[in-house]
């Protein structure tokens, strides 16, 4: 663990959940993209979704914005105080998007307004959600620039997102998304089109704004260490089903699922052993078994796997451990 180590949130506020998802399942067309995905997110609490493209962590975090198009939601995914985002009218979610629960894309140059300054993207987010003044506004924008570690803020208002590098176009997402103070940030590969050198950057900056402000924070991620470095608890998803979860060292330190290992056995260690690529490829959902989805890779697969799915179960086998490690297989490792 380095720098970006998260600070484990308390028992109290874990007990308090502010997102409560249960079910979730979408379709398109006849293709099943996330199969009853359910996990709950406490106060103040770092989640990371991980896994391989295809894996449907994207398309959770969008669902929850309610921005599918084209597709079936089915499940439960209830907000503190808020209700089920899955089922309120648009014009509620039109008035939480912002203020409850914001969205940081992947790609700032292509989720920024090319034809609007970056201080007018900024400025329209806070007079929308906070009911701030013109002149508030511009000034609550500078602010948040500052924040966020852009340099001349005041100059950068006037900046189209064509003007700005990759990790400043990235930083004007973050204060867009944290404008508003929401409860829960969602954080879409955030550092997907960055430079190397300025992910870990970024990262750091997304998680001491939310820490600040006392927000909870979904992290879709591919990078299984930058999940361990940064976030309290890890939800390890394979070809849209939850296959292990728990705390962020238990799922790395005592992985269940042989899936959540051969991910691990991406991962590069100084002084450890080669680089080792699960083999084969995720099948495509007109070809996906009926039990677990991970049946048709799985060097443990037994009969039953193909055609029963398995539950999540708690991983601990003893009265020690904590009760929220949880991994889904028939043959655990």
């Amino acid at each position: 663990m380095n720098d970006m180590t998260s600070h484990p949130v308390t028992t109290q506020d874990a007990a308090e959940p502010i997102l409560r998802l249960e079910g979730l399942t979408v379709h398109r067309g006849a293709a099943k993209i996330l199969d009853r995905v359910s996990l709950s997110l406490g106060r103040g609490e770092t989640l990371a979704l991980v896994g391989e493209s295809g894996a449907g962590k994207s398309t959770i975090a969008t669902a929850l914005m309610r921005l599918l198009d084209g597709a079936r939601v089915e499940g439960r995914a209830e907000l503190d105080g808020a209700g089920d985002l899955l089922a309120l009218p648009e014009r509620r979610m039109v008035r939480l998007r912002g203020s409850r629960l914001s969205m940081i894309f992947q790609d700032a140059g292509s989720a920024l307004n090319p034809s609007y300054t970056v201080g007018r993207q900024l400025t329209t987010t806070l007079r929308r959600t906070l009911g701030l003044s013109r002149a508030e506004a511009r000034a609550k924008a500078v602010e948040l620039f500052t924040s966020v570690g852009i340099n001349d803020p005041d100059g950068r208002m006037s900046a189209f997102p064509h003007q700005l590098s990759g990790g400043m176009q990235q930083r004007v997402m973050v204060a867009i998304a944290l404008a508003g103070n929401p409860d829960l940030l969602l954080a879409d590969e955030p550092t997907s089109a960055l430079d190397v050198t300025i992910q870990a950057q970024i990262v750091r900056l997304i998680l001491a704004q939310t820490r600040a402000r006392g927000a909870s924070c979904i992290f879709v991620l591919h990078d299984l260490a930058l999940a361990s470095q940064s976030c309290d608890r890890i939800v390890v998803l394979y070809a849209g089903q939850v296959v292990e979860s728990g705390p962020s060292r238990e799922v790395l330190e005592r992985s269940r699922h042989p899936y959540t290992r051969q991910l691990k056995s991406c991962v590069l260690e100084i002084g450890s052993k080669d680089l080792t690529a699960p083999e084969g490829t995720v099948p495509p959902h007109s070809e996906m078994p009926v039990g677990c989805r991970f049946a048709t890779r799985c060097p443990r697969a037994l009969p039953r796997c193909a055609g029963e799915a398995p539950p999540l179960v708690p991983a601990r086998d003893d009265a020690t451990g904590p009760l929220d490690h949880q991994f889904a297989c028939w043959n655990p490792e």
